[in-house]
């Protein structure tokens, strides 16, 4: 119970008796609350429904309405002045005060459900809104990707030719309405090269000098529009996205990262850099676009929309459902949010994850851009079980995946190190530009980098049969019985030439890849990673093929290669590599797993992949700490606390707060400080948020208030409020002041942390580096026998570990 004078007798309580006297009333924020009138009539006691919660009376305008302010738990829930509780661009979000004020919000709605039926209908809402939003997002997504797929498939053709009767099919479209029964390599004679539109030949010698040309040019043309438009309208387009969505999904604010023209331009450069035929993957930025779509979505609800801690629970359940859609894995895209860029996980996120990933799949299915029965990308027909022996080879792809991912992390890092502090970065066009003529130049003549990337992957993930006419697939076989199982041979030349031209495809594609990653197009990793590892996983099991067939009476491949049938299938060992490399490169390895029987449909397969990405994965450890998207967030200086990291240091709080202990704190007094003299304190100093305490002698701690907040609030009051100017006294307490002749106070308490997260100059760091972790702080106020000495931050918990770990800590960057 706590006592009010009332300005007016009569405007809350009846007054015909002059015992106590209890009435209901519910007031402007809809809550609803029990008066007690005293007998003198001139106090007035509130008990308020719900426990923790406390009602403050405002005050009264002249018409006799009043106004309240509810708090709980130290937080304050309040409409009046518009702005309070959102944050500034390049800021960390408070995890505890959003998730807080939800639950208030929450309560708020469950209170008034009986109130009546559009209540009731009002909370119904509300609870299956977060379906609802999933839902919407994972309908999307679908379509973006399908639109996606197709028009990247539609434009990596354009390179080579076009079809006549209609321009807008692809090559094996427009091959799908020829009546031929075989068409060599996808060309027939629906569809007609650049050559033959000019009126060539389809070969010879200048046949391929156009061809050649029309490659180039193209995939300039092509190159030069995605970085274009990045540079002119969307900035934040470029890159895969994933370290950033990572970042953001830490709670860390980057404003127009995930907005409508960082999703449009994603979504046509994503097209166009894959058809320029740089060395990327659209699957990465996948992740991007749908993240972009749940944000945006998520404002057709204020309860996601208006609350940042919130959001981020969309925002996991979008990026499952942007590694579902890439690569057709719903159950591995959330398990890839899971494990791989989300940050606060609580199980009824896993099942709107779960739900959204499916929806999303099933849209793409519907509009089924690959035109096959198979959702999946590589899709892998045989189903030959692997010989126990083979799990030596298995992790010794683990191991070469780990040692070829970390040439090209440390290789990469150096190359995006250099573009960012040299005159390189001031020309990000230009160096598309030269990337792209480098790589056309070189990747056309090897006709296993000239094709797409995706068709070069499939290609080494499948068996030779009857009708595959590739030169990896010359074995010196007669098929004499098309039912017959296919015998184990000996490699014609076909195969050792087409080993060759794989290993420069390996060379030049790490290298490309290399110089790829990080320009400003949009450009994914998975791809390009999961084709170098195919490309190793298919040459050791050529090779391993090729022992079984020499040494067939060996014990090792006796049992099961002595009856002639071909034992070794070298597109497994393809498969295995593609999992190790891309395991190397970003450290994933449940998601990573399923994510691989999914795109192939390989199950049996599992406990290969499981090997070679568990190999991978230690070996990367071994020679480099960081996966790639680790190592960009931490190029890029967010300020991002990861989760599965150990803090291994002996350092206390009273190390790490600022000021220092000889040092003076910026601090407000709850009652004696003039408006003018806060507006000086926020000028002279720039930290994000201030104490609030008793008095400086004192030091006592009273609450926590933000810059932000005090900045609209002292505006809004000089804008609103009659009589507030730079004399008034601003004060952080409930109870009114002794009547002075000066001009009338400013009560901010409304805007105060009651309930800031404290700890003890003794505690130990890695106790706080754990609360900032699971409870998601953005700062904690450090004390000593009650009296207040220095805050931490998120920014002095990042500077302290890069310390620690004799890093330069200026590379952390933002608040």
């Amino acid at each position: 119970m706590e006592k009010y004078p009332l300005k007016k007798a009569g405007t809350a309580v009846p007054q015909h008796s002059p015992s106590y006297q209890s009435v209901d009333k519910k007031y402007t924020n809809g809550n609803r609350a029990t008066f007690v009138a005293t007998p003198d009539e001139d106090m007035i006691d509130i008990t308020t429904s719900g426990g923790g919660e406390r009602t403050t009376r405002l005050g009264e305008d002249e018409d006799g309405t009043s106004h309240y302010s509810v708090s709980f738990g130290g937080m304050q829930e309040n409409v009046d002045i518009p702005g309070i509780g959102q944050y500034d661009d390049f800021h960390t979000i408070d995890w505890q005060r959003d998730i807080a004020r939800d639950r208030m919000r929450h309560r708020h709605i469950i209170k008034k459900k009986q109130d009546s039926l559009w209540n009731l209908i009002e909370g119904a809402h509300d609870a299956w809104s977060g379906w609802l939003c999933v839902l919407l997002v994972g309908l999307c997504t679908g379509m973006v990707a399908g639109g996606i797929d197709i028009g990247a498939s539609w434009m990596t053709d354009l390179k080579f030719g076009i079809c006549p009767q209609a321009f807008w099919l692809n090559r094996e479209q427009c091959c799908w309405s020829s009546n031929e029964t075989s068409f060599d390599s996808g060309n027939c004679s629906q569809w007609l090269t650049w050559p033959e539109m000019l009126g060539q030949s389809r070969e010879g010698a200048g046949a391929y000098i156009i061809s050649y040309l029309f490659y180039i040019v193209l995939a300039l043309l092509f190159a030069a529009l995605s970085a274009s438009l990045v540079r002119m309208f969307a900035p934040y387009a470029c890159g895969s996205g994933i370290p950033e969505i990572k970042t953001i999904l830490s709670g860390f604010i980057i404003r127009g990262y995930l907005g409508k023209w960082t999703l449009i331009i994603k979504c046509v450069g994503l097209i166009l850099s894959v058809s320029a035929g740089l060395s990327l993957g659209k699957e990465g930025p996948m992740v991007h676009i749908a993240c972009a779509i749940g944000n945006i979505l998520s404002y057709l609800f204020p309860k996601y929309g208006r609350n940042e801690a919130k959001k981020r629970e969309i925002l996991s359940a979008s990026a499952a459902a942007g590694v579902s859609v890439a690569f057709g894995a719903p159950i591995g895209g959330v398990l890839f949010s899971l494990e791989e860029v989300s940050y606060y996980f609580p199980l009824k996120t896993l099942w709107r994850s779960f739900f959204c990933a499916l929806i999303a799949a099933f849209i793409l299915r519907s509009i089924n851009p690959f035109g096959n029965e198979h959702s999946v990308l590589f899709y892998v027909e045989y189903n030959k079980p692997w010989i126990f022996f083979e799990l030596i080879p298995f992790i010794g792809l683990g191991i070469i995946g780990g040692i070829i991912a970390t040439i090209f992390i440390k290789a990469n890092l150096y190359w995006c190190r250099y573009r960012k502090y040299s005159k390189l970065g001031q020309y990000p066009v230009t160096e598309v530009l030269v990337v792209t003529v480098l790589t056309a130049i070189i990747a056309y003549p090897n006709p296993y980098t000239r094709m797409n990337t995706s068709q070069l992957i499939y290609l080494l993930f499948s068996q030779c049969g009857i009708s595959n006419s590739d030169d990896l697939c010359d074995y010196n076989r007669n098929f004499t019985n098309v039912n017959s199982a296919i015998e184990i041979a000996a490699a014609g030349p076909g195969v050792h030439k087409a080993i060759w031209l794989l290993i420069l495809a390996l060379i030049l594609k790490l290298i490309m890849t290399i110089f790829t990653f990080g320009m400003k197009v949009p450009c994914g990793l998975f791809i390009p990673s999961l084709c170098l590892g195919a490309i190793v996983g298919r040459i050791v099991g050529i090779g391993m093929e090729q022992l079984a067939y020499t040494y067939s009476k060996n014990w090792l491949f006796s049992g099961e290669c002595s009856t002639g049938d071909d034992c070794i299938t070298p597109g497994l060992y393809a498969m295995v590599g593609a999992a190790a490399v891309l395991g190397g490169v970003t450290r994933m390895t449940v998601s990573l797993v399923v994510i691989m029987f999914e795109l192939t449909g390989g199950v049996r397969y599992i406990v290969p992949l499981m090997a070679a990405a568990m190999a991978s994965k230690w070996v990367g450890d071994a020679l480099g700490r960081q996966g790639i998207y680790d190592a960009h967030i931490a190029l890029n200086g967010y300020p991002f606390l990861d989760s599965k990291d150990e803090f291994q240091h002996t350092s206390l709080a009273a190390d790490v707060m600022q000021p220092k202990r000889n040092e003076t704190l910026s601090v407000i007094t709850q009652d004696s400080m003039s408006v003018d003299d806060i507006e000086a304190l926020l000028k002279e100093t720039e930290h994000n948020g201030y104490p609030v305490v008793v008095s400086r002698e004192s030091q006592y701690l009273v609450g926590f208030v933000l810059r932000r907040d005090l900045n609209l609030a002292i505006a809004n009051a000089k804008r609103m409020a009659d009589g507030i100017c730079g004399q008034s006294i601003v004060l952080f307490t409930s109870g009114n002041p002794p009547q002075t002749l000066g001009p009338p106070p400013l009560k901010l308490k409304k805007i105060l942390d009651m309930a800031p997260i404290t700890i003890t100059d003794q505690t130990p760091m890695e106790t706080v580096v754990d609360m900032f972790r699971k409870l998601g702080l953005r700062q904690t106020l450090v004390t000593h026998n009650g009296r207040l000495l220095g805050v931490i931050t998120k920014k002095d918990v990042l500077r302290h570990i890069k310390q620690m770990d004799n890093e330069d800590p200026n590379s952390v960057l933002f608040n």
